[in-house]
């Protein structure tokens, strides 16, 4: 099955592998980790967020964290931002949620930010636009794909990114 996603990387030129898991695997990144041989938080969850201004943006972390709302606030530039509701990340991405793909939807000037912790990884799993389908690839091409910003949002220690401290 080549799908859209598979055409943005090959005509990017971007290197990737298909990594493919039973259809009735149930939803969640531990469950893909699982039935695809990785730790849970080489899979990345692909969150889309809205401030109150109405900017959607895209936020990856990996599945076994959550963003520090402070961190995600100051990445983002905004106090006011909220999780999407499902028919919102449809309408935004084209996809569901659970499987929607961190590039290739987006319009012009749409910002997208990557979990620094991400980059630790030799591989990391995204959505493929269906669920059963994964797409590997190392995270600095993820980067590239997303046209995405690396922050630190789920260190609560550390600085969001060195700039802004």
């Amino acid at each position: 099955m080549r799908l859209p996603a598979h055409e943005f990387l090959e005509e990017e030129m971007i290197p990737y592998e298909r990594g493919v898991f039973a259809a009735d695997t149930p939803k969640g990144a531990a469950n893909v980790a699982r039935a695809l041989g990785y730790q849970e938080a080489q899979m990345v969850k692909t969150l889309i967020f809205e401030t109150g201004d109405g900017e959607r943006v895209l936020v990856l972390v990996g599945g076994d964290r959550s963003a520090v709302s402070g961190h995600l606030k100051r990445a983002i530039g905004s106090r006011d931002i909220r999780l999407c509701s499902l028919e919102a990340v449809k309408e935004t991405t084209g996809y569901e949620v659970g499987s929607v793909p961190p590039f290739h939807w987006q319009p012009a000037g749409f910002r997208s930010f990557v979990d620094a912790a991400l980059m630790e990884y030799e591989v990391l799993g995204v959505g493929a636009g269906v669920w059963g389908e994964e797409i590997l690839l190392v995270p600095a091409d993820l980067v590239q794909a997303s046209r995405a910003e690396v922050v630190n949002l789920t260190e609560k220690g550390k600085p969001v990114s060195p700039e802004n401290g």
